[in-house]
């Protein structure tokens, strides 16, 4: 499942760095996460760096965006092989 980053979003710029995919972008209001580039950091590190370092816990698991461990993986070796 891709994250989301929802209204609560200060603009802190503490997720925008932290994203392994640069998955995460500045949008009309908030930041914004591209939900096929974001793999919740499967690959890079154990968990999602963006909710760690987020200091007001806005970012959540993106309910119109569902996949599985396995999945997340497979984009996750699509965008390397691209890179």
């Amino acid at each position: 499942m891709a994250l989301l980053i929802n209204s609560k979003c200060i603009n802190c710029d503490m997720c925008h760095p932290e994203c392994p995919n640069e998955a995460i972008y500045m949008g009309a209001k908030i930041y914004q996460i591209d939900p096929e580039k974001c793999t919740e950091c499967v690959g890079h590190y154990e968990k999602p760096t963006c909710i760690s370092v987020c200091p007001i816990d806005c970012i959540k698991p993106d309910p119109n965006w569902r996949e599985a461990l396995d999945k997340l993986a497979d984009k996750y070796v699509r965008i390397i092989s691209k890179s």
